[in-house]
């Protein structure tokens, strides 16, 4: 499948570059960045060796793209901006696998209330598919455009959403704090990103209403049937790269952790990119940095009846590029792994 990649010069979209140009499975040919354009892929991003000398950066001209022989997209470009490559690509039948948050959320009103502005293409927020391959079917019989999830909801939405539809804890008073390397931050220039400025410093942002919130909610109501309310406060840390979540739940009755145990392995069995950790092992970003994975663990706390939910995934990877690569597989059915591993 000849494959393309729009909006490549930022964190997530280097690492989709640096996953597909060596996909066993496709050929990417085109690679557009308006900051780039004209050079080679391997000047722009050195770890991809010899390959990427002869693949050079082009300027996204949309005409071009429509008409040219590129099957299927990975847009890696900002919210509002996304919408309008995604909508006339699908319409021109090409595939889109979308990175922003533009077709994220299934509620016209709620994308305004989040992201300040009203969506470009609300008749197709009901059309994508949300891209979270380990709890939705993906097809390409289903949609042409799949949303792929953000970075923190994936950190969240994989460890609660099988137990919120088992009914294995209580739906209310929810807590989630959140750690990402600064790479989540995007790689624009801001000084609040400067190396002094985050360096031997963490600090929480987004209060009290971070945008990601939206698209958690939405999906966890979804998975337990009812309105789903939760506190989340997430925190930049002095790292590269990684999310740390911890979720405070209440449990139902008593505290069981292996029932717990028990809904992850039976909603992840044979899926290669959740590891569940045992006998105390807590998930550490180190341990899934550089890899599509996300590990989870649960621990009890006898004191308050509540669960603490653990995970740990690579932002850039299981929470953007990595993810989205493994959507594509599955539609294009591929082993899920492929290009992954």
């Amino acid at each position: 499948m000849k494959t393309g990649i729009i909006g490549a010069s930022g964190y997530t979209g280097q690492e989709l570059v640096s996953l597909l140009i060596r996909h066993p499975k496709i050929e990417l040919c085109t690679i557009t960045s308006r900051a780039h354009a004209g050079k080679s892929v391997s000047q722009v991003i050195p770890r991809v060796g010899k390959v990427g000398q002869s693949l050079k950066f082009t300027n996204p001209s949309l005409a071009g793209l429509l008409n040219g022989e590129v099957e299927l997209f990975f847009l890696a470009l900002p919210h509002g901006t996304a919408a309008e490559y995604a909508v006339p690509l699908v319409e021109a039948g090409k595939k889109v696998i979308d990175l922003s948050a533009d077709f994220r959320l299934n509620d016209p009103k709620l994308y305004q209330e989040y992201y300040g502005s009203k969506p470009i293409s609300p008749d197709w927020l009901p059309k994508a598919q949300y891209g979270l391959p380990e709890l939705h079917e993906l097809s390409w019989e289903k949609s042409p455009l799949i949303a792929s999830p953000g970075c923190y909801p994936t950190s969240i939405i994989t460890p609660l959403a099988p137990l919120l539809q088992k009914g294995l804890i209580e739906t209310s008073d929810i807590i989630v704090n959140s750690i990402s390397g600064i790479s989540g931050a995007g790689k624009n220039a801001s000084e609040h990103l400067l190396f002094c400025e985050r360096n031997e410093s963490a600090g929480v942002y987004g209060l009290p209403k971070h945008r990601h919130l939206s698209e958690i909610e939405e999906q966890l109501s979804q998975f337990a049937q009812k309105s789903i309310v939760l506190s989340f406060h997430p925190h930049l840390g002095p790292m590269n790269r990684g999310i740390c979540t911890t979720i405070s739940v209440r449990a139902k009755g008593g505290l069981h952790a292996k029932l717990i145990t028990k809904c992850w392995e039976d909603t992840y069995s044979g899926r290669p990119f959740v590891q569940i950790l045992k006998n105390g092992d807590l998930p550490e970003t180190g341990r899934v940095v550089g890899t599509n994975r996300i590990d989870l663990a649960v621990q009890e706390d006898s004191r308050t009846n509540r669960y603490i939910i653990c995970s740990a995934e690579d932002n850039l990877l299981k929470g953007a590029g990595g993810q989205a690569v493994q959507s594509m597989n599955l539609c294009n059915g591929y082993e899920e792994d492929c290009g992954l591993s």
